[in-house]
């Protein structure tokens, strides 16, 4: 293998601290690592979900979805069977939907291609639908103990920090040279002897959920070679406590650089610039965005629609909405436009602010009861109590549950 050639800029750069860092980070791992439930087991179908769900998402959201997936949806095969209205009622209110029509996608494949088991070899993993290098990685390493690198948001911080690299992550050449500090990172920590704990790892069970005399796989490694690494776990821990220094340590902002494991091979901290790094560029103005919904009501249920394939949130049910200028006056011209129908009777119910990517929406929703049905709104009807079997957007539930609560107080 060709030894890469870093350029000047790189000035944290050097063999011993790629050396050096692997056993510091390794041990503070060990010690601090958060009991999160997926680090209690091998399997690389729970790792993968869990992987899917957190991107995007915080940790203390993902849990009792992850909990709630696997008692459902147990394997691979019962996700590459499910009807697709499950899998995104399981899914509701983690947003992001493409990524679990990407999840069931890729299990049908494992299925058709894999005889049902989650593939090892990396190239494998990185070939299914909605797994991109970094979940690649991240299953590769954590399930199977492959040294591969990852690359995520709390890696590259960590990273940058590190090695002082002032270069935006998003440019392709800085992009790849943090890539390959990933990548020799975690094949440092693949030839350091087995870490010796003391028992620190075992309120974990092993960090991993098996004793040390459980099976685990011996998948082929990356770099060619076959069987499990002599390090046991340390290409798998390595990954994980660099995600975690960027999670609970090397923060965006307010950094506790006073106790962290490797502050003396930090190039950011010695240089003060821990609050510069990493150099993301300047953030796109948030545009903001107005809607408005109609809860339109008619023998005590309520009309809802189902959103089509290839949009935002495909698949999802929603009420009937508009996008507007704000503006109020205009909210009974909406609905005559919308519906198809003169409203006998408009409402204000309830207003939601959310944001999804760089937009900032305000979406404002109006009790609407007709004697007839609209003219204009393919759809269906459904009591409250029907409304809690299908998989609104967030914004949509909130409005879902406000709508069941008036109609129950009507009666």
């Amino acid at each position: 293998m060709t030894k890469p050639v870093w350029p000047r800029k790189f000035p944290g750069l050097d063999s011993h601290k790629i050396k050096s860092l692997p056993p510091a980070l390794l041990g503070w791992f060990a010690a601090h690592a958060r009991d999160l439930p997926w680090r209690r087991t091998r399997d690389p179908y729970a790792i993968w979900v869990s992987e899917i769900m957190l991107q995007q998402t915080q940790v203390k959201t993902v849990i009792p979805y992850w909990h709630r997936w696997l008692r459902e949806l147990p394997d691979i095969a019962a996700l590459a069977a499910a009807p697709p209205e499950r899998i995104h009622k399981l899914w509701e209110g983690l947003g992001y939907y493409t990524r679990v029509r990407n999840l069931q996608k890729a299990a049908q494949v494992i299925v058709a291609e894999h005889g049902g088991v989650f593939p090892s070899r990396h190239e494998d993993i990185l070939a299914l639908p909605g797994i991109g290098p970094y979940t690649a990685g991240a299953v590769g390493s954590i399930a199977f103990n492959q040294p591969v690198p990852i690359l995520d948001g709390n890696v590259i911080r960590v990273l940058t920090r590190l090695f002082g690299i002032a270069g935006n992550p998003k440019d392709k050449a800085t992009n790849g040279q943090l890539w390959e500090l990933a990548g020799q990172l975690v094949r440092a920590a693949q030839v350091l002897p087995g870490a010796k704990d003391g028992g620190r790892l075992a309120k974990f069970s092993g960090l991993n959920g098996l004793s040390a005399t459980s099976p685990r796989p011996s998948p082929p490694f990356a770099n060619g070679g076959e069987g499990e690494d002599a390090a046991g776990e340390n290409c798998s821990h390595l990954n994980q406590s660099l995600m975690e220094l960027g999670a609970l340590i090397c923060t965006p902002r307010n950094a506790q650089c006073l106790v962290c494991p490797v502050r003396k091979f930090c190039v950011a901290c010695r240089e003060q610039r821990v609050e510069e790094l990493p150099n993301l560029g300047k953030r796109v103005a948030a545009t903001v965005r107005y809607f408005t919904a109609f809860v339109v009501r008619r023998q005590g249920k309520l009309l809802v629609r189902q959103r089509p394939a290839g949009v935002v949130n495909a698949h999802l049910w929603e009420f009937p909405n508009v996008e507007t200028t704000g503006d109020e006056a205009e909210t009974v011209h909406a609905a005559r436009e919308l519906l198809g129908v003169e409203p006998e009777q408009l409402a204000p119910l309830r207003t939601v602010k959310h944001a999804i990517t760089r937009y900032r929406i305000t979406l404002t929703a109006y009790t609407v009861t007709v004697k007839r049905a609209p003219a204009k709104v393919d759809g269906v009807w459904k009591t409250p109590a029907e409304l809690t079997e299908l998989a609104f957007t967030a914004a949509h539930k909130k409005l879902a549950s406000a709508a069941a609560k008036s109609i129950l107080s009507d009666r």
